[in-house]
């Protein structure tokens, strides 16, 4: 039976001796705000001589709760097992202002075992234990209290088989010599996480960009980078301050005055138009590194038949190495490497190790 925690007292008490390792999920919502909003945080902690785990059900909306979660979080004494945290560490890093770790990712793991790329949880909890969970809930509302039978239960579920999967997933890890891959892409994961950065050359992500000049792609970086700044400040969805298919007509339309970006708004049903200042503003100042943004429209003239001669060799490593297609290198990540002549973070440590031999002949010797 889960444990409902609602005092920092009863929390820490489950923490009195150490454990070693811990189960790690959470429940957020992020559909009005840019942040997600922490509502639930579970919790599972072995028991001596008990085969099922101790289940903490904890109220992160109580007073004093995520400051009692936090030293917990930051302890590298603890291991934290999770499935896909991404967003459940930056809602953390939110909440409690720090980033659980160390990290150990059964998604991440799954892959690297060569189980399965980007499985959810139910299916791979059913893959190695053969337990088959309910999958009700998933567009619940955690924010309101008190949470329904069904509502605890399905998050107590997220926690359950975490310590199972760990151990499966360690041990297939183990025998093919791959947990340092495991947590070199863990500490990754994490420093992503705490850095939490917004992304320098936003443009670079929008189609619509490949085919504008570079006056015009400069524009839409001004634009893009705002937008995320006001979004992150007021905490509401980018596309509730400026969707992409608006800003991309500004872009490249460029108004020539105040005036004429407000009749632009004006005709446009989802812009923002008491922001017009704003984002005038923002689209006629230049940025300091604006002339080092990288040209979008590279990807027109990309030499299609080397990308494709790049893919063919991560596909044949991939196979060689029994890791789903994917695992070792997006599309992204190599038309970045083809485009720049650099390799990119993503592709550092066992990924170029791995890829270097390859594709450093298909690529003419690039650092």
């Amino acid at each position: 039976m889960p444990h409902w925690i609602t005092t920092p007292d009863a929390l820490l008490a489950h923490f009195d001796p150490k454990p070693a390792r811990i189960g790690l999920d959470t429940e957020f919502i992020r559909e009005r705000t840019y942040w997600p909003q922490l509502a639930l945080v579970q919790i599972a902690i072995e028991r001596a001589g008990e085969d099922e785990p101790l289940i903490l059900l904890v109220d992160p909306l109580r007073p004093g709760i995520t400051e009692a979660l936090a030293p917990i979080l930051a302890d590298t004494a603890i291991l934290k097992i999770a499935h896909s945290p991404s967003e459940d560490l930056v809602a953390f890093k939110r909440a409690c202002g720090v980033v659980p770790k160390p990290l150990f990712d059964t998604q991440q793991a799954a892959a690297l075992a060569g189980i399965g790329g980007g499985l959810g949880y139910q299916k791979l909890v059913e893959q190695l234990t053969g337990v088959t969970l309910a999958k009700g809930e998933t567009r619940s509302d955690w924010l309101r209290r008190p949470l329904s039978p069904s509502q605890l239960e399905y998050a107590a579920d997220d926690v359950r088989h975490l310590f199972a999967m760990h151990d499966a997933l360690d041990g297939l890890l183990g025998q093919l010599g791959r947990r340092e891959w495991l947590a070199e892409d863990a500490a990754r994961t994490v420093v992503n996480a705490e850095n939490d950065a917004p992304e320098r050359w936003p443009h670079l992500s929008m189609r619509s960009a490949q085919f504008f000049d570079l006056a015009a792609q400069r524009r839409l970086l001004r634009l893009l980078r705002w937008r995320d700044g006001y979004a992150r400040d007021s905490d509401k969805p980018r596309s509730w301050i400026l969707d992409n298919e608006l800003a991309a007509t500004l872009a490249k339309q460029a108004p020539p005055d105040r005036d004429a970006l407000q009749r632009l708004l004006d005709a446009h049903p989802k812009a923002p138009r008491k922001l017009g200042e704003a984002i005038w503003q923002a689209l006629s100042t230049p940025l300091a590194d604006e002339d080092q943004a990288p040209d979008a429209s590279v990807a027109e003239t990309r030499d299609k038949q080397r990308l494709r001669q790049l893919q063919e060799a991560v596909a044949a490593c991939s196979a060689a190495l029994g890791l789903p297609d994917g695992v070792l290198a997006s599309r992204r990540w190599l038309e970045a490497l083809l485009d720049h002549g650099v390799w990119p973070d993503a592709l550092s440590g066992w990924r170029r190790t791995a890829l270097e031999p390859s594709l450093t002949p298909l690529l003419g010797g690039r650092d």
